[in-house]
């Protein structure tokens, strides 16, 4: 099986229920509070692992209790954690998430640690690149980091994922040509693009990545499932489960490309690795939590054989 190294952000989530989103200038009141390891990096780490990939991750935790609890957490996982840098300039990343009855969510997210991410950590741990065959990424660390990683990974051969999150209009342009497969939802297809998001103009905005170098494209739509441009231009509806009751879509998206890396990993093509991912996001979005939620072994193994029946 094909190892994947994630390289992105960490942090610990306090997740929080209310009853609506606030609009400006509005307060609402929250019930319950719950600490649960997050930060779109490990999360995808974490899941990849639970879902029995190699999974390896590079990031950044300050030296306190909750950067003891994320590692900790990332073990039990089995992800080969030698990555991790401890710094003592910077705290480790918190997240405030506020989720609605509906399961959707608003978050905030104090970068800390996520910051110190730069070019030369990459270098230092460049053994851990090279003994990849995926590299994921998200936008929680430093930009300037996610382009870098990516030119280096590409000029070694290896397979490069995005998830464009928290999505930012102007990506760099020499960071398209280097991924192998972009992974927006359609809110971060929409700022990429510049324009609205419709099912209707799915295709264009999505063949617009991919003029921009992104060999393929897949695009989360909630519950009407994901829509997959391949670089032969082929194109993909893959359904969703509209039969779940959502209760918290905080490690969805996660999840999702976690599903996605481990399916590639272990040789499928891209509209099975859609299908996986599809099936391990409509588990997690069951679930409070971001790792909290994430499908244990058996349950993931019950998930492939939809893959293999």
């Amino acid at each position: 099986m094909k190892k994947i190294l994630v390289i992105g952000s960490m942090n610990l989530d306090f997740v929080t229920s209310v009853p609506h989103m606030p609009r400006v200038g509005e307060t609402v009141l929250a019930q319950g509070l719950e600490l649960v390891p997050g930060g779109k990096g490990a999360n995808q780490a974490y899941a990849i692992g639970r879902l029995g990939g190699r999974a390896a991750m590079l990031g950044c935790l300050g030296q306190d209790s909750f950067g003891d609890r994320l590692l900790e957490n990332l073990g039990k996982a089995g992800v080969d954690t030698r990555g991790v840098e401890r710094r003592g300039e910077a705290s480790t990343s918190m997240a405030v998430i506020g989720v609605d009855p509906q399961g959707d969510n608003s978050i905030l997210v104090l970068p800390g640690a996520n910051g110190l991410v730069d070019r030369a950590m990459v270098d230092r741990h460049l053994d851990l690149l090279e003994g990849c065959d995926i590299l994921a990424m998200q936008l929680e660390i430093p930009l300037d980091t996610v382009a870098y990683a990516a030119k280096k990974a590409k000029e070694l051969g290896k397979t490069v994922v995005l998830d464009p999150a928290p999505a930012v209009p102007d990506l760099p342009e020499e960071l398209y040509p280097c991924l192998d497969l972009i992974k927006p939802n359609e809110t971060e297809l929409s700022i990429l693009t510049g324009r609205p998001f419709s099912l209707e103009t799915l295709g264009d905005s999505a063949r617009l990545l991919r003029q921009r170098g992104a060999r393929n494209v897949l695009v989360t739509l909630g519950a009407e499932g994901s829509y997959l441009l391949e670089e032969d231009g082929r194109e993909t509806r893959i359904p969703g489960d509209k039969t779940v009751q959502a209760v918290d879509t905080t490690a969805a998206g996660d999840s999702y490309l976690a599903g996605v890396c481990v399916a590639l990993s272990q040789g499928k093509d891209l509209p099975q690795a859609a299908a996986l991912a599809s099936a391990v996001a409509s588990l997690v979005v069951t679930r409070r939590g971001a790792q909290t939620s994430i499908p244990d072994r058996e349950e993931a193994q019950a998930l492939l054989q939809q893959l293999d029946p």
